[in-house]
């Protein structure tokens, strides 16, 4: 759970771009370019402060309330599973939803919500922020968790920015990607599962 390495791709898989493009395309069908840049640009300031800020509090939470972080953990892989597994089934009504949707442009309070959280910023995805930050006592790993949420979040928003054209060249491999996340987050939610239920019982 220390490596770096780890740690970034279970960043990514929780708060990377892939499952952000599909919502945020159908949330921008209205808006013209310059809309859609000024919400993604907003969206990414909130959930990069959110983060950061939920990260640098859960510590103390945690330590307040005497939680342990194989608990936290867990309650962030059982989040994690269950909305993968919604997920993936929603995936097989994709076809019945996929109608493009005019009307009004948004309004950029979107940004907000639902853009930002919990399309972003989703529960596990701070839960695991938090534990992260909580088992890496030294300042240079924390900074480096930081860096890492920070570069997770500047893709996000090239991936925004630039998703009308993304969409255009990946319109046949985006399916594809997102079926690969949803079975590699249920499979991550349950081994997050699997893990934290392990720590507990050797502290019982």
């Amino acid at each position: 759970m220390n490596n770096i390495t780890s740690i970034f791709a279970i960043l990514f898989l929780m708060l990377g771009p892939f499952k952000i493009i599909g919502p945020f395309m159908q949330m921008t069908a209205a808006a013209d370019s310059t809309l859609s840049r000024r919400i993604a640009i907003r969206a990414i300031l909130y959930s990069t402060v959110a983060l950061l800020v939920a990260g640098l509090m859960g510590q103390s939470i945690l330590s307040k309330y005497g939680i342990p972080i194989p608990v936290l953990a867990l309650s962030g892989g059982i989040i994690l599973f269950l909305v993968a597994i919604m997920n993936v089934i929603n995936q097989f009504n994709m076809a019945e939803s996929h109608e493009k949707k005019e009307g009004t442009p948004p309004d950029l309070k979107i940004a907000v919500n639902p853009l930002a959280f919990p399309t972003i910023v989703t529960p596990y995805g701070i839960a695991a922020v938090i534990v992260f930050l909580a088992v890496s006592p030294e300042l240079e790993k924390k900074l480096i968790i930081g860096a890492v949420i920070m570069g997770i979040m500047a893709m996000n928003l090239a991936f925004m920015i630039f998703s009308k054209v993304l969409f255009r060249i990946l319109a046949f491999i985006l399916p594809l990607l997102a079926a690969i996340l949803g079975v590699l987050q249920v499979a991550l939610g349950l081994q997050i599962m699997y893990r934290s239920i392990s720590e507990i019982l050797k502290s019982v």
